[in-house]
């Protein structure tokens, strides 16, 4: 059995909790960077323990945080509320349940200024690591442990071919690579985690890509 040191001594973070304040934080920052425009208002959807303990863990500060682009470990973690407040951010939270086989889950929906909506949906795993589990309805595995690239895409031949080859030709290397799709010939989702940050200039070239749809990058380094 192999045991790390974050699993001994936890993340640098703003406590309570690794599972319901730094991962609850950490879920929601992955999620507005997956969103990646502005908005003016955020609702949380909070399932299993998230839903009944939220206040008192400051899961709800949390979250609030990283949807501000607040890190686990930043001091106004505590004052997100406020903060929100001036940057003319609403946020709500109310229960609901979310499938998973995982305790702390939340949906977290991102509202523009015209209306639409974006839902990035995930869990806190302990030891303030998450999982992202769908993206606007399309299902996905992202730990947020790794630079990743991910492309919306039609589901055409050639796509993903053309993508993996752009990141080797400028010395990305792929580390995981997964796709799905709504149906066949319909939308498709492909989340690649990378050893390397991906520079502006590739994610550009990707956006060119015949049939890519949108290019979102999430440059976190490697744990």
């Amino acid at each position: 059995m192999n045991i790390s040191l974050l699993d001994v001594v936890g993340p640098v973070m703003i406590g309570p909790s690794s599972s319901h304040t730094a991962g609850a934080a950490k879920l929601a920052k992955t999620a507005r960077l997956i969103y990646d425009k502005p908005f003016k208002k955020v609702r949380f959807g909070l399932g299993g323990s998230f839903a009944s303990t939220y206040r008192g863990h400051f899961t709800d500060y949390a979250l609030v945080a990283g949807a501000l682009g607040m890190n686990e470990d930043d001091e106004r973690l505590g004052q997100s509320f406020e903060i929100a407040e001036k940057e003319g951010v609403e946020f709500v939270f109310y229960p609901t349940e979310i499938p998973s086989v995982y305790e702390n889950t939340a949906r977290i929906t991102f509202v523009a200024e015209n209306g639409d909506e974006f839902f990035v949906e995930g869990a806190s795993l302990g030891g303030g690591r998450i999982l992202i589990t769908n993206i606007n309805g399309l299902v996905c595995e992202l730990n947020a442990t790794m630079p990743t690239v991910i492309v919306q895409q039609q589901d055409v031949k050639g796509v993903v071919s053309d993508v993996s080859t752009i990141l080797a030709f400028n010395n990305i290397n792929i580390g995981v690579m997964k796709v799905s799709r709504t149906s066949r010939g319909e939308k498709a989702f492909c989340v690649i985690e990378c050893d390397d940050i991906i520079p502006e200039n590739v994610i550009e070239e990707l956006r060119q890509v015949n049939n890519v749809l949108s290019v979102v990058v999430v440059n976190i380094k490697g744990e």
